[in-house]
């Protein structure tokens, strides 16, 4: 038997005053940015070729 969800109720707290709390979360440098980028295109890149090679 399904069960069907009527209503979510979701709450949060949020608090602008914590200290050492940082918006947009860690901050990373050019060179560690496009080593990242670099990993996940060579990734795409194979994916996108075990798919044709079906």
């Amino acid at each position: 038997m399904p069960i069907e969800i009527k209503e979510l109720n979701i709450r949060i707290n949020v608090c602008d005053d914590q200290p050492g709390a940082s918006a947009g979360g860690a901050r990373i440098d050019e060179e560690t940015r496009q080593s990242i980028v670099a990993q996940c295109v060579e990734q795409v890149m194979e994916i996108i070729s075990k798919n044709q090679d079906r």
